[in-house]
């Protein structure tokens, strides 16, 4: 089965303050009908990169049977882990990145991994805040859930930042 999912994170003062994480799923049946499922939730501290990396395992986790899936964000952090080979990298030097530090959010990485698994993935870098409808739609979700009373904890969620790791994985280092 081919299957589109639609990602986007959100962390008002991130890091480290509230978050939520949207995602939508498509795919098309037997009959030529278009099926949609929507996500979303939000948590009372994390960041912007865990809300990110959560929006596309939730998407993946909802699959019950392995699919060919095109999964969109807006997310350079996750679209280039793996397009650019970064998750390889981290893997081969033990969860470790440049000058030997720990990658941050393993818990996360190792999750998505899990729920990829089974799964054939394409990832495409989608512009945020450029009208793409279903990356719109994803924002909205991500966005009120973080704004919203149902909040959890993102009990991964460390208080440190993600910003340098980001910075050092765009420059290769």
């Amino acid at each position: 089965m081919k299957v589109k999912i639609y990602t986007d994170g959100s962390a008002r003062g991130n890091p480290n303050g509230p978050g939520g994480y949207g995602c939508v799923i498509h795919y098309i049946d037997n009959n030529g009908e278009l099926h949609k499922r929507e996500y979303s939730q939000g948590y009372v501290k994390t960041t912007n990169n865990r809300m990110e990396l959560m929006a596309a395992i939730i998407g993946l986790e909802a699959l019950t049977h392995p699919c060919e899936v095109e999964l969109y964000s807006d997310s350079k952090y996750v679209v280039d882990a793996f397009n650019q080979k970064w998750i390889d990298s981290w893997i081969a030097k033990g969860w470790k990145r440049g000058k030997n530090k720990p990658v941050k959010n393993i818990d996360l990485w190792q999750r998505f991994l899990k729920a990829k698994e089974k799964h054939q993935v394409d990832f495409i870098w989608v512009k945020g805040h450029d009208g793409h409808i279903e990356n719109e739609r994803c924002d909205y979700l991500a966005t009120s859930a973080a704004d919203g009373d149902d909040l959890v904890i993102d009990e991964g969620c460390r208080e440190d930042s993600d910003e340098d790791q980001i910075k050092m994985e765009l420059k290769g280092i």
